[in-house]
Parts: C-alpha cells; sequence; structure tokens
C-alpha cells in the first residue's frame, strides 16, 4: 500500500519537479491542527491512487526552502505538480470529497 513521502528541501527537485508520475506536495507542521486534519485524506488518496499518484509531505519547520519559493504564506497548502509545473494549488484543510476531485483532475489529464 502506497503511503505519504516525507520530502526535505534537499530531494525536493528530484522526488516532486522531475517526478514522471504526478505528485501532491503537502507544505504542513506538526503543530498544525488543519494539517493533522487533512493527513488521513492525503494517506488515504496515496493508496487509492497508488501508480498513479505521489503524496510528498514537507514539513515546513524543517524545510522552508521550498515553501518560501512558492510562496506559500498559510499552512496547509497543498501544490498539485505534473511533469515539474505547478497546475493547481490548494491552501487550507478542505473535505476529502474537495481534494478528492482536485487529485483526479490532476491524474485524468496524464495519458495511460
Amino acid at each position: 500500500m502506497a503511503e505519504p513521502i516525507h520530502v526535505t528541501d534537499a530531494v525536493f527537485e528530484k522526488a516532486v519537479l522531475q517526478s514522471k508520475t504526478p505528485v501532491v506536495v503537502d507544505f504542513w507542521a506538526p503543530w498544525c491542527g488543519p494539517c493533522r486534519m487533512i493527513a488521513p485524506t492525503l494517506e488515504s488518496l496515496a493508496a487509492e491512487y497508488d501508480g498513479k499518484l505521489i503524496v510528498a509531505k514537507v514539513n515546513t519547520d524543517d524545510n522552508p526552502e521550498w515553501a518560501m519559493k512558492y510562496d506559500v504564506q498559510g499552512i496547509p497548502t497543498l501544490l498539485f505538480v505534473r511533469d515539474g509545473k505547478i497546475v493547481d494549488r490548494m491552501v487550507g484543510a478542505a473535505p476529502h470529497p474537495v481534494i478528492r476531485a482536485r487529485v483526479e483532475k490532476l491524474v485524468a489529464a496524464v495519458p495511460a
């Protein structure tokens, strides 16, 4: 079963921007309540879309570099990345169906 991967600033470019698989990047922090609220949703989506999607979690307390580059002002911030480009962005906690719909849109645009 696929699970979210924890990504550091050092490997962000390789793990996210160079990925052939679409990536949802979750910029979060351990003290953030809304971040903890959406974590189960991201875990279930990582499992559901195993092989079609990577869920990458970036702890902004420990790895601020890419959060600053992408002007992340609030957390959680989800970036939806395909072919190294951000195609969608969501700030704040959202219900499972809302996040799932964005994921579906992201993976649907990938040729099989």
